[in-house]
């Protein structure tokens, strides 16, 4: 499966430097990844809660959360053979900043943005782990990532078609155009670091 920035729809590719950085801290990284998994699956849930009568959302969204939670077992088996303890979670300005972008006071709004959000973190979290795949030198850990890279592609693609169910396209479209070069201001704006996914 080719994934690039095109099919992702990111305006701002990673900054070559993160690779390098992140592979002298791959400790660092699975931990940070472990959370990144854990937190993904909460936000699903947490979409359920907030409209568990949107009958489509509650039956596509409850498998993701399963195989979110299945990825942050899979993190933590990759940091037990290295004898990584899990440690503390660390700040996520990146995610920090995407969740300022949600429009408050208006509840269909605010609904579209939590699905887009959603969305444009896991099309970046695939852009990163195909940068992995690519670049790291423990094979194990490529074809890791390369599989995990997979999946997020598919789940970037699940939120956009949610929003597209429940929301005109043109007006999704139309939001996620302006998410999408929010995004790529935040990444601008945040040194690359090598203990983080994000």
């Amino acid at each position: 499966m080719a994934t690039s920035l095109t099919t992702l729809g990111l305006e701002l590719p990673t900054d070559p430097r993160w690779t390098d950085i992140a592979s002298m801290q791959i400790g660092d990284i699975l931990i940070d990844h472990a959370y990144c998994e854990q937190k993904a699956a909460s936000s699903c849930i947490s979409l359920i809660v907030h409209y568990p009568a949107k009958a489509l959302l509650v039956e596509t969204l409850t498998p993701i959360v399963a195989e979110e939670w299945g990825h942050f077992q899979r993190v933590l088996k990759e940091l037990k053979k290295r004898n990584i303890p899990l440690g503390r979670q660390r700040k996520d300005e990146y995610v920090n900043q995407l969740m300022q972008l949600i429009t408050k006071g208006d509840t269909n709004k605010m609904f579209l943005d939590r699905l887009l959000i959603c969305g444009l973190i896991e099309a970046r979290s695939c852009e990163r782990f195909k940068l992995l795949s690519e670049n790291l030198e423990d094979e194990s850990l490529q074809k890791f990532y390369r599989e995990l890279m997979i999946s997020e592609a598919g789940h970037y693609r699940t939120f956009l078609e949610l929003a597209e169910t429940y929301e005109p396209a043109e007006k999704v479209r139309a939001r996620w155009k302006e998410l999408l070069h929010a995004e790529a201001g935040i990444m601008h704006s945040l040194s690359p670091r090598g203990d983080r996914i994000h």
